[in-house]
């Protein structure tokens, strides 16, 4: 019993939380994990093999990668736990994924995790299409369109990550080269989760394309007093962090004025000034992709 809980714990914090962590998956097209000893009762400083993440040397034939066909499936037993604290912030697990609708910045990740154990116990196989959320549960199936091209993909979330702040969601290597996130690293991405029960309600590709007018925004702060947004909008500008932004939206039936900054060029911008604004003492702000 004393080595479930251990073990349930260490797959808890199984994901990283930079631009590369890892998902998995259940089809393999690349070479075999098989030689991969995962002792999960290690710390995770000395887990895996490397000590940095890296993408293989040859090139990857996604004519021979099939997608996830979603369908439903019991939650897994290990990476559910809701809620939990991942590096001093808390996350709680959605009771599905039918409904969620979120824009964001994606990463990816490769070599360093591929044959290791992700958060619900499944082997990781960067060469299937999968990925990590910190709030879907485990597994579910989503559809996630790079917003900067239009190109998309059906994963199959069992990982748990990326556990950094200005990150929506961790794709397997296969992933994010189907969709254009590499070699770039970033990208940003429109997630929309899919019910197994409801198949003809999942929307075809070409529906879910916005254009390639989106961009990153910081939303450091949002006021039902027009003072506090303007006095924190001339704080903001007097630190030159970028274009900062001033608009009304409705909240729960109240009016609420956003203060953003942006639009950014990509995700280690928005990295950097949001280093800026936290520096001023000022709490991290919430990414924001429109």
């Amino acid at each position: 019993m004393k080595r479930v809980l251990l073990l349930a714990a260490v797959l808890l914090l199984s994901a990283c939380g930079g631009h590369k962590t890892r998902p998995a998956g259940t089809v393999g097209a690349g070479p075999s994990s098989s030689s991969v000893s995962d002792d999960l009762n290690k710390p995770q400083s000395r887990r895996y093999r490397d000590s940095h993440d890296s993408v293989p040397t040859g090139p990857l034939d996604l004519d021979k990668l099939t997608e996830p066909v979603p369908r439903a499936e019991p939650r897994s037993l290990y990476g559910n736990k809701s809620p939990y604290t991942v590096r001093g912030k808390t996350y709680r697990v959605l009771p599905s994924a039918r409904g969620y609708d979120e824009r964001g910045i994606a990463s990816f990740y490769g070599n360093k995790f591929h044959g290791y154990k992700t958060s619900s116990l499944e082997t990781y196989d960067m060469y299937a299409f999968s990925a990590a959320s910190t709030t879907l549960p485990l597994p579910s199936y989503v559809r996630v369109t790079n917003l900067e091209n239009g190109k998309s993909v059906v994963v199959r979330v069992n990982d748990r990550g990326p556990f950094h702040d200005n990150r929506l969601i961790d794709l397997s290597y296969a992933a994010a080269v189907k969709i254009g996130i590499w070699p770039k690293g970033t990208g940003m991405v429109r997630v929309r989760g899919i019910d197994p029960s409801h198949p003809e309600q999942e929307p075809p590709p070409s529906s879910v394309v916005t254009g390639k007018h989106s961009g990153i925004y910081l939303q450091v702060g949002a006021f039902s007093e027009k003072d506090n947004a303007d006095q924190l909008a001339r704080r903001l500008r007097q630190a030159n962090v970028g274009k900062v932004q001033v608009s009304d939206t409705r909240v729960d039936g109240r009016r609420v004025r956003r203060v953003r900054v942006g639009p950014l060029s990509d995700a280690e911008r928005a990295d950097q000034v949001s280093r800026r604004i936290e520096d001023m003492g000022l709490p991290r702000p919430r990414v924001a992709v429109d």
